[in-house]
C-alpha cells in the first residue's frame, strides 16, 4: 500500500487532502503542530496522526523514524505546512519576516533534506512542496508569503536538477484561492504589525472587516487534494501542477506581458 506523510493537516486542505487519500486506500501518517489538533485528527480515524512542527528537527527525525518502523518505506512526502503574513514590505517587521521563513521555507527545508537521504536509499519517492501561485508572481500587501513561496520554487527548481537520473520526483504545487482558514489566519497575522500609522491602514481595515476585494475563481481544498492523489498514481509525475483557474491566468501573464504590463493586470487583482 502506498503512504504518505503530511505536514500542517490541522484544518483546510492539509485535513482534507489526508481524507481524501485514506477514502482511495493511501496510507496516510498526518501530522499537526499542536497536540489538540493530533488528538482531533486521531478522532477522525487517523490513528497514525503525529505531532510535527515543522520548526524542530528533533521532531522531523522522529516522524520520519516512526513511520519506516512501521512501513520500512516513505512513498511520499507532503510538505503542506505555512501560512501567510500579511502586511506591505515596509510595514512588516523583519522578526516577522523570519518567522514567516522559519515555518514555510526552512521548515520545509530541513523535512526536505532529512528525507531525501531515506528516499536515495530505498531507490525512489515523491516529495511535494507546497509553493502558490504567489511563487509565480507577487500581489500587494503580501511580501512577506510571496518572498517565501519564491524561496520554495528556487529551492525545489534546484533539488529537481540534483535528483536527476535518480527515481526521486521532488514537485511543485502552485495553488492559487482555495476556500480554507488560510484568509484568517493571514489577517490575524495583521497584530504583528503596526497598521494604525501606516499609509496603507485603510487597506488593512478593509481586511479585517472583510470589505477588501475577493479573488476570483476561488476553489474548494479538494482541488488539491486530487493533485495529490494524481500525483501518487503517476509513475512519473510532472515537475509542477497549476492548482485553480487564477494560477493558469496569472502563469501564463507572466509569460507573456512585459512587466509593466503584468503589474497593471495585479494591481487589479
Amino acid at each position: 500500500m502506498t503512504n504518505i506523510v503530511m505536514t500542517g493537516c490541522s484544518t483546510g486542505i492539509g485535513l482534507t487532502t489526508a481524507k481524501y487519500l485514506k477514502d482511495r486506500f493511501i496510507r496516510v501518517y498526518p501530522t499537526a503542530r499542536k497536540i489538540e489538533d493530533v488528538e482531533m485528527l486521531r478522532g477522525l480515524g487517523f490513528e497514525n496522526a503525529m505531532q510535527l512542527d515543522v520548526r524542530k528537527p528533533e521532531q522531523i527525525e522522529a516522524v520520519i523514524n516512526t513511520v519506516l518502523e512501521k512501513e520500512g518505506k516513505i512513498d511520499a512526502w507532503f510538505n503542506n505546512a505555512g501560512y501567510g503574513q500579511m502586511g506591505a514590505v515596509e510595514d512588516v517587521p523583519t522578526e516577522a519576516l523570519r518567522e514567516q521563513f522559519e515555518t514555510n521555507v526552512f521548515g520545509l527545508h530541513e523535512c526536505t533534506r532529512q528525507i531525501v537521504p531515506v528516499m536515495r536509499k530505498q531507490g525512489y519517492g515523491k516529495i511535494i512542496q507546497h509553493s502558490s501561485v504567489l511563487g509565480l508572481i507577487s500581489l500587494p500587501y503580501r511580501g512577506s508569503y510571496n518572498a517565501s513561496k519564491y524561496a520554495i520554487e528556487g529551492l525545489t527548481d534546484t533539488l529537481r536538477l540534483e535528483l536527476k537520473g535518480t527515481k526521486i520526483y521532488p514537485v511543485l504545487l502552485n495553488t492559487g484561492p482555495i476556500t480554507s482558514r488560510f484568509r484568517e489566519t493571514a489577517i490575524a497575522s495583521l497584530d504583528r504589525i503596526d497598521t494604525e500609522d501606516s499609509v496603507f491602514r485603510e487597506k488593512y481595515e478593509a481586511s479585517r472587516n472583510g470589505t477588501a476585494k475577493r479573488v476570483p475563481f476561488n476553489e474548494g481544498p479538494e482541488a488539491v487534494a486530487r493533485v495529490v492523489y494524481r500525483i501518487l498514481a503517476d509513475e512519473h509525475p510532472r515537475p509542477r501542477y497549476y492548482i485553480t483557474k487564477a494560477t493558469y491566468l496569472l502563469g501564463y501573464a507572466k509569460r507573456l506581458l512585459s512587466s509593466a504590463w503584468l503589474d497593471k493586470v495585479l494591481l487589479r487583482v
